[in-house]
């Protein structure tokens, strides 16, 4: 097998943890696009190339995520992560792991952490990476690593919901709630939803985008049966699709190019977040993106039409 294959075998899982560490899929993109730069203009053959990919994905990964968090000090309004639809590493023997760590709300536990302990977190706790491969990949002693697992962990549970649903109910729940959407059913939405609800927008300042999480069943019920029906005559639709391993749906335009994602956390038989993604920037990788602007004044006109 030459270097090439050798890489790209060992891409999704490069890609994987890059995205889990870092929270976006365009930075993560770009970390494994160095570790194949360095890998390719290394002149010494690594004992094992997996332990070798992963240490440098992992390092650049580390890097990034330092000078991401001063940008993210200032990011106006929430900061979520990029949605994700399909995670290109599967491993039958983790799944429960890899499948767990790439939600919405794993994601955001992890953005808690110190760029270390989330790096030993990912490649031990998500990936299985043995101490001496964990140990090389962030540069401490497997003594420190125990320690920082020890702490993310921690923090990791303290965020955690005691009771998750099983797929096949959030599945169903999800169904319904998209429905209800469609048709602007208030109650229906209401009835699904927990009542202490939380629906929260990335806009980052490049799109329209809540002013602040709205919160209780009745606002979050309201808003969304009064939003959608209007987004309808403004010819937007409701793609439903798996977002972050979650029910989830992309909202496009007339021409199908992606104006946001939807993100469903569910606990308990109800809904509890809604996450919306809509910063631009933030959806190129999954194809052409909606001018968010001008859909809102066309929205907004199809509201005064409507009255």
């Amino acid at each position: 097998m030459n270097k090439v294959e050798e890489f790209e075998e060992l891409r999704p899982l490069l890609f994987s943890i890059a995205y889990r560490i870092l929270g976006s899929v365009s930075e993560a993109e770009d970390a494994v696009q160095e570790t194949w730069l360095r890998f390719d203009g290394s002149s010494t053959v690594p004992v094992s190339v997996k332990s070798f990919l992963s240490t440098t994905v992992t390092r650049i990964a580390i890097d990034v995520l330092r000078s991401a968090r001063v940008r993210r000090e200032s990011y106006v309004g929430p900061w979520l992560p990029e949605p994700l639809l399909s995670d290109p590493y599967e491993d039958p023997a983790r799944s429960a792991e890899l499948a767990d760590s790439v939600s919405m709300a794993a994601l955001l536990l992890l953005e808690r952490l110190s760029p270390l302990e989330r790096s030993v977190f990912v490649l031990r706790e998500v990936f299985g990476f043995g101490f001496d491969d964990v140990a090389a990949a962030v540069g401490r002693s497997q003594a420190a690593c125990r320690q920082l697992l020890v702490r993310a962990r921690r923090h990791m549970e303290e965020g955690r919901p005691r009771f998750e649903a099983d797929r096949r109910e959030r599945r169903e729940l999800a169904e319904r709630f998209f429905d209800a959407l469609r048709d602007g059913d208030v109650d229906g939405l209401r009835s699904l939803l927990s009542a202490d609800v939380q629906l929260v927008g990335d806009g980052g300042g490049k799109a329209p985008q809540l002013a602040r999480a709205v919160v209780g069943a009745d606002n979050v019920a309201r808003l969304l049966g009064a939003v959608f029906p209007q987004m309808a005559r403004a010819r937007l639709t409701l793609e439903v699709c798996e977002v972050n391993g979650e029910p989830g749906a992309i909202v496009r335009d007339r021409d199908g190019r992606v104006l946001h994602t939807l993100t469903l956390d569910v606990l308990d038989g109800r809904i509890q977040t809604i996450r919306s993604v809509i910063n631009p920037d933030k959806l190129a990788h999954i194809g052409p993106v909606a001018d968010a602007w001008a859909i809102d004044r066309e929205v907004r006109q199809a509201r005064r039409d409507h009255h």
